[in-house]
């Protein structure tokens, strides 16, 4: 009788044992996970599990938004903050351009890719893509050339006024946050869609 018994639970404990080893071999293909032994995922099956409640804005208009918000309030506490200790209007162009290529180099980019749906989907939206110190002083770089032509801009506005109405003593358009965000953010983009022209050119002369 106890070899029939013996005999009754052998196979029910091997089954646990092939259980449990299979459950192993799940686990360590887990953590073995990375880019280059991971299955593509289509687009319609990343969809199924998001969230589908809320306000869902496209990709694009988040980018834009984003850097739109952080370029205002870089003119909020720089230009507005610091602009009435500093005469000069290029001293405060030099510090602006400093304090708005760090913030982009640490705050927007960074934001940017994290509401990435997919690696590398709003690269599109970024200047300098690469990442480490030489980044950091590219940003300050590029920082400055834009705020040159929000700089440009707003003269050639406040001219075309006083050339219009005759009233030199008054400004139309002074800097603030708003207004100030969407120029830098129109120009930080014109700029990045004139590199992608330029790299596409060389890529298909490549080609």
């Amino acid at each position: 009788m106890a070899k029939r018994m013996r005999k009754q639970v052998k196979p029910e404990v091997e089954k646990e044992a092939d259980y449990y080893d299979l459950k192993k071999e799940a686990i360590q293909a887990l953590a073995e996970a990375d880019e280059s032994n991971s299955p593509e995922v289509s687009e319609e099956e990343l969809k199924k599990y998001r969230s589908k409640t809320g306000l869902h804005l496209p990709a694009w208009l988040k980018a834009l938004l984003i850097k739109w918000w952080f370029a205002g309030s870089v003119c909020f506490f720089f230009i507005w903050g610091l602009g009435i200790y500093m005469a000069d209007v290029y001293d405060t162009l030099l510090v602006t351009s400093i304090g708005m290529g760090i913030v982009t180099d640490i705050l927007t980019n960074n934001a940017l890719r994290f509401l990435e749906r997919t690696k590398g989907e709003n690269e599109k939206y970024i200047m300098v893509t690469k990442r480490g110190y030489v980044s950091f002083f590219l940003n300050i770089l590029y920082a400055a050339v834009v705020l040159f032509f929000v700089y440009t801009l707003y003269s050639l506005i406040n001219m075309v006024f006083v050339k219009i109405s005759g009233q030199a003593d008054r400004i139309i358009l002074g800097v603030e946050p708003i207004m100030f965000g969407l120029f830098y953010m129109g120009f930080d983009q014109l700029l990045i869609e004139i590199k992608h022209f330029i790299v596409s050119v060389f890529t298909k002369q490549k080609q």
